[in-house]
């Protein structure tokens, strides 16, 4: 049968659940959601090189500014805000945070130096943690199990979509306005200032669709119906408190003199492996004469994400044992984290790399690159997705070894892509390099949903972008970036760096494949042993 709000509810008996036409259609208003996502996101690419030349900063900075100035901040309000959506309404959150982003995006087409771009960017990251563990959560209660690798595919296709459909848009709207007013248009913007502005403003608009889509009964399609929490913004203030630094000393203050203790060594850990690397690897960027701003964000984010860590085993100790506590969940998160790490570089470098060392023009790689692009990881998380779902049927392994290709068969594409001197090679190993790399997302995202209880599911979210984020997105482009500026704005060397992540995620995922099928069959199981009080229907 199915409940008021049109999820499938599951049958005591078992048996396959019929999932109704509205679920399929909130689904593409989600697709929707993360294709507008991604533009805002990945429209830094097609526009870097405008950015490097008006505001006179360097590839390290660049890398900076798409990477770590973003990921640090997306993961971090991305922990409570997962709370938030394990807790209160889902619809409502993903509409503010997508206002939110919007608008930060819109006003990015105002900065007229770095430091500004950086503090819009880092809104936009505010804004966009909202949406996943938001999506994830409402896909898992919308979807039966043996479906949802496939809807999360088909969610995560708005990744590769928006990532494609940035690249036509900034394009088009960089060249025809800069063509239009070639001395700087109205309030004396310059084209990629008018990018930003023309992705940014709609959202605004679809943040009203979005209020429009019903939220469906928690956890009521896995048979474990979980009533709404009557309090559901303390468990996002207690996160806050948590996470967010220097919030995180009264944190641990309150959970005892030992924790805190140990919170205050960690600050002074982390900021004292942030100052060695200043001083090994310097980028361009700093707000402070002592760190860069790379290391000093990603010092900050690796303590605040510890800080937390740390509070949710003393506050929540059964997701903590099947998050942070589970090796089977974090090799998981890590092994896609490797896939990430090449993956978001090769996605924010292809362009500036075209553009520069191949001599593309903007249109042409809006459309040769961008659409392709779009294409190619649209078949490929959609393929991967499909067969993550036919194989685990067939085999409890069957989701990891869709990661494992994602991750193997990418990097020689990739690296055809970055080392040739033709234009047409480009594309064709772009294209395959995408889709490859794509196909891992819905298997990577499904396991790492498997792994927790319903009520879990925003927090295991949050903690999975973790990986993606401070790990992928943090690290590589960066990396890319500092490689090619240490040696003459050579993105090709820089680009070929990255391929370490593959024998890091290679170990990873291998491990993945002996422990994740004992510990999908033992979920309930540890969390009762780790003090989780099931419903009595639960099983």
């Amino acid at each position: 049968m199915q409940n008021d709000d049109g999820a499938a509810t599951a049958s005591v008996a078992g048996g396959e659940q019929k999932v109704p036409s509205y679920s399929w259609y909130a689904l593409s208003v989600l697709v929707i959601i993360y294709v507008l996502n991604f533009i805002d996101r990945q429209i830094l690419s097609i526009l870097a090189n405008d950015i490097k030349a008006d505001l006179g900063v360097g590839d390290d900075y660049l890398g900076f500014l798409y990477g770590t100035a973003f990921a640090v901040f997306y993961s971090l309000f991305g922990i409570p805000l997962g709370k938030l959506a394990d807790s209160w309404k889902r619809v409502r959150l993903m509409a503010l945070g997508l206002t939110l982003w919007s608008a930060m995006t819109a006003l990015s087409g105002f900065a007229k130096n770095a430091t500004t771009l950086t503090v819009a960017r880092i809104g936009v990251g505010v804004g966009e943690a909202t949406a996943s563990p938001s999506a994830y959560s409402l896909i898992a209660d919308w979807f039966p199990a043996r479906l949802r690798a496939t809807a999360l595919a088909i969610y995560s296709s708005g990744l590769y979509i928006g990532g494609g459909i940035s690249l036509w848009i900034g394009a088009l709207v960089v060249e025809n306005w800069n063509e239009a007013y070639p001395d700087g248009g109205p309030l004396g913007l310059a084209g990629w200032q008018a990018a930003f502005l023309a992705v940014g403003l709609p959202g605004l608009i679809l943040a009203i669709w979005v209020l429009t889509l019903r939220e469906p009964v928690r956890g009521a399609i896995d048979g474990l119906p979980t009533p709404e929490d009557p309090q559901p913004f303390k468990g996002f203030a207690q996160e806050l408190l948590q996470v967010i630094p220097p919030f995180t000393f009264v944190g641990a203050a309150l959970r005892g003199p030992a924790a805190f203790a140990i919170n205050v060594a960690a600050a002074l850990g982390f900021a004292g492996l942030a100052f060695l690397l200043s001083r090994l690897v310097p980028s361009q960027a700093s707000i402070f004469d002592a760190f860069s701003d790379q290391w000093l964000f990603l010092g900050v984010g690796y303590y605040a994400v510890f800080s937390w860590a740390m509070s949710l085993r003393s506050r929540d100790l059964p997701t903590f044992k099947l998050t942070w506590g589970s090796p089977a969940f974090l090799l998981v998160i890590l092994g896609y984290g490797m896939v990430a790490f090449m993956a978001y570089s090769a996605s924010y470098w292809g362009a500036p790399y075209a553009e520069r060392a191949l001599g593309a023009d903007k249109s042409d790689l809006g459309w040769f690159l961008g659409m392709p692009s779009a294409l190619a990881g649209f078949a490929g998380v959609i393929l991967g997705g499909r067969m993550a779902d036919y194989l685990l049927e067939r085999r409890e392994d069957g989701r990891i070894w869709v990661v494992l290709f994602g991750l193997v068969a990418a990097p020689l594409p990739l690296y055809i892509a970055f080392t040739t001197d033709q234009l047409v090679i480009f594309y064709v190993a772009s294209f395959f390099a995408q889709m490859f790399g794509a196909s891992a997302l819905g298997a990577a995202a499904a396991s790492s949903q498997a792994l927790v209880l319903p009520r879990m599911r925003g927090m295991a979210t949050a903690t999975f972008f973790l990986a993606t984020t401070l790990i992928g997105l943090g690290i590589g482009p960066f990396m890319a970036g500092y490689v090619s500026a240490t040696n003459g704005d050579n993105l090709s060397a820089g680009m070929i760096s990255t391929l370490i992540a593959l024998p890091i995620g290679l170990v990873l995922l291998l491990a993945a494949l002996k422990l994740v099928p004992a510990a999908a069959r033992t979920v309930k199981e540890r969390a009762v042993a780790a003090g989780e009080v099931l419903p009595a229907d639960a099983g």
